[in-house]
């Protein structure tokens, strides 16, 4: 018989796991809330499954910057935690985001502070296939009246 895949949400980002080329869209300055310059860049990304299941690690690299994901699944509380370092802003870890996937789409919270202003920051993944996946970031400064996109990663699988 074949191992049972547990249905409690540490599986939901087993698409992610190999090898990926990454294409960026972001805002020149996602702390800006009146920027509307973007930039276009490619990626390379490489994640893999920790602790038997419940993490995973990601890294990413560009020829600006390099930057580093974990993840790692509370199953008491059915959802992710996630949290982001990059060499663009060293010996620093932001805030973890929360949240879980629903009907095929990740969403993950958190409150943060970005270039002195309170901010609600939403990651939104959806796996398009089993070669494509995106990843979106977004951030409210209203209270989640209204969300504003400031960076988009299309995923493409090398390997």
């Amino acid at each position: 018989m074949g191992s049972v895949v547990p249905t409690d949400g540490r599986a939901d980002f087993d698409f992610l796991f190999g090898r990926w080329r990454v294409r960026n869209r972001k805002l020149v300055d996602v702390t800006d809330v009146a920027c509307e310059d973007w930039i276009e860049f490619d990626a390379t990304a490489a994640i893999e499954p920790i602790m038997g299941g419940l993490g995973h690690v990601d890294r990413i690299r560009t020829d600006e910057f390099e930057g580093f994901t974990l993840r790692l699944f509370d199953p008491d509380a059915k959802l992710w935690r996630i949290w982001w370092a990059s060499s663009t802003r060293p010996g620093h870890l932001d805030p973890a985001m929360e949240g879980a996937f629903s009907d095929g789409v990740g969403r993950f919270y958190c409150d943060d502070v970005l270039g002195g202003q309170a901010v609600k920051v939403r990651f939104e993944w959806t796996n398009a296939s089993r070669d494509a996946a995106r990843w979106e970031q977004a951030f409210s400064y209203d209270g989640e009246v209204t969300w504003r996109t400031n960076w988009t990663m299309d995923l493409s699988r090398v390997e």
